[in-house]
């Protein structure tokens, strides 16, 4: 593929109606604690080990479900998205977990719904392009499936609050400090929470032509108290990210 040619918008796709989306869905997290939640709840199927990987071969909500925990950072999450879908070919993939709040008006609990995604730390401003644009692309703002969205966004999560907003991505835990050192993330980018794997899975989807969701639950402000909120919160805040996720797959049934 000659990326230097704009991929195709499949974000609207609608060619093979709603319910094949959910044909066999792709559930990515970062960590254990992010993926607990639907395997309690999940039938296990089977199970396959890749490069240290665990692919969990499920059905949850009386839908097939591949089920993995990918690692931490842009990286892992690439490369585990690309062996799931040369493998499992799935129709939808959704990532689930926790992010930093930007948005002031997000509290910890709320769940964010990506809109779209950006990696905020990709810049060739040098080379005249604009933060975040994939060097020699046209890539930089990666859009969800919007009937994805408008499922999730339906969901009714007990205490807190839903939002559909901007998850911006990059290779960095952020807190507070680094937040108002680098606030293009808020000025430029418009960011509302961020995390550090969304917008890498959401780049793979593109280049694949595949839906995609990532569904964030809000576990620190980015602030001085970011890693106590982070490993304080990490297990509650996880179960609302599977209640999203729930609601998506019971919408068809």
């Amino acid at each position: 593929m000659n990326m230097q040619e704009k991929l195709p918008d499949t974000s609207g796709a609608p060619d093979a109606g709603l319910s094949s989306l959910f044909e066999k869905v792709g559930i990515l997290g970062a960590m254990d604690a992010e993926i607990a939640e639907f395997l309690k709840h999940a039938e296990i199927l089977g199970r396959t080990e890749w490069r240290g990987f665990t692919f969990h071969r499920v059905k949850l909500a009386g839908r097939h479900v591949i089920l993995v925990k990918c690692g931490i950072g842009k990286v892992h999450a690439a490369l585990v998205t690309q062996h799931l879908i040369d493998t499992y070919s799935p129709t939808s993939l959704i990532f689930t977990g926790v992010a930093g709040a930007l948005n002031p008006a997000y509290e910890i609990g709320d769940v964010v719904i990506s809109r779209d995604c950006i990696q905020h730390d990709v810049d060739g401003r040098a080379l005249g392009f604009a933060r975040g644009n994939i060097l020699y692309t046209d890539l930089k703002v990666f859009a969800a499936h919007p009937a994805l969205v408008d499922l999730a966004r339906t969901t009714r999560v007990d205490g807190h609050h839903l939002h559909v907003g901007r998850i911006l991505t990059g290779d960095q835990f952020m807190t507070r400090d680094e937040i108002n050192h680098h606030r293009y993330m808020l000025d430029e980018l418009a960011g509302d929470a961020v995390e550090m794997e969304g917008g890498a899975m959401a780049q793979v989807c593109a280049i694949n032509g595949l839906p995609y969701l990532v569904i964030r639950t809000i576990s620190d402000r980015a602030d001085g108290d970011a890693v106590l909120d982070f490993n304080r919160f990490l297990p509650l805040v996880a179960h609302n990210s599977y209640a999203v996720v729930r609601h998506i797959l019971n919408s068809l049934r």
